[in-house]
């Protein structure tokens, strides 16, 4: 379980493809206080720790397998050596809940559509897939590339969102353009009412 408030941007050191691809990842996280088997979301995906240590430059670093499920759903697939990501460690008991509850299953890739200044923020305007809009609705939440975010307009197959100049820079989200695609992760709530009001119309 996740919040969706990033708390480092790591980078992609080495992918390796032996049936499943195998990632290193650089963070500034202290592994020593990350366990093997941990769960930590890169851009909104929930990876496994299989290996980690600290480099000769200090920083500590993970690797984790992706499958191919999880390279067809996501943007996985086209990470490479230097790649940045959105790092975010499981959420502990007790921990503030600062965005919303996130589980780090992506459910598919959103394509940014639209990119433009707002006063001193972004606005963003991302398209989706049609099986993924019933659970999209303005002021509701969604996480993109791992993090929390509340949707501002919905028209058609596109909605907007606005990010702050403090996500922008404590993220990847201002260094990505129209065009780019992102891991989108639908609010688990959403879904829940959504799979309860077609069974009451289905029963």
């Amino acid at each position: 379980m996740f919040t969706g408030i990033i708390t480092d941007i790591g980078t992609v050191r080495s992918v390796e493809t032996k049936g499943d691809t195998t990632y290193v990842i650089e963070t500034s996280y202290d592994m020593d206080s990350v366990d093997i088997g941990a769960s930590i979301a890169c851009s909104g995906v929930c990876l496994t720790v299989t290996e980690k240590g600290t480099a000769s430059n200090g920083k500590g670093w993970f690797s984790t397998d992706a499958s191919e499920e999880t390279l067809s759903l996501t943007t996985a697939r086209n990470w490479e050596v230097g790649t940045r990501l959105n790092l975010e460690r499981a959420l502990k008991l007790g921990d503030e809940l600062g965005g919303h509850m996130v589980l780090g299953h992506v459910d598919g890739k959103a394509t940014i559509v639209g990119r433009e200044l707002e006063g001193d923020s972004i606005r963003f305007r991302f398209q989706v897939p049609e099986n993924l809009m019933q659970y999209i609705a303005a002021k509701g939440s969604v996480v993109l590339n791992g993090v929390s975010l509340t949707i501002n307009e919905v028209e058609g197959d596109v909605f907007g969102v606005n990010i702050i100049p403090h996500t922008a820079s404590e993220t990847t989200f201002g260094e990505v353009s129209a065009g780019d695609e992102v891991n989108i992760e639908v609010d688990a709530l959403a879904r829940y009412v959504a799979r309860l009001m077609d069974h009451r119309l289905n029963s």
